[in-house]
């Protein structure tokens, strides 16, 4: 009879613990993952931090073909929030960056993107 009662138990424990595990994994998995990360964006716009901090003349050519290629490689919602929260990030670490500028920047690349570049931005609204 213990047996059978250490055979239930073994094989009720081993039930909750597929479950338990199953559920982790559903919780823990994200429904849309961004495929773009913040190490791409910040060597994609490298070349723009020195403009954005001087403002003048115009936007270097490898600044323009980096907000080019992110723009086009930031294909869906997730990517798009995903670049604009890293922007920010970058434009906050970036000493003496002036935002009116870099505002600007996709405009006079001939890019349009769907929110405006600042601190204050919420990327969570952006689609």
């Amino acid at each position: 009879m213990e047996k059978r009662t250490n055979m239930a138990s073994s094989s009720s424990m081993a039930l909750k613990l597929a479950c338990l595990v199953l559920m982790c994994m559903v919780a823990g998995a994200p429904l849309v993952q961004a495929a773009i990360g913040c190490g791409q964006v910040a060597s994609n716009l490298g070349a723009c931090i020195p403009y954005a901090r001087s403002g003048t003349g115009a936007p270097p050519a490898a600044c323009c073909s980096g907000i080019r290629a992110l723009n086009s490689a930031a294909k869906t919602t997730p990517d798009r929030q995903q670049v604009c929260n890293c922007l920010k990030g970058l434009a906050g670490r970036a000493a003496g960056v002036n935002y009116n500028v870099v505002a600007g920047i996709p405009g006079k690349c001939g890019v349009s993107i769907p929110y405006k570049i600042s601190p204050s931005t919420d990327c969570k609204t952006v689609k």
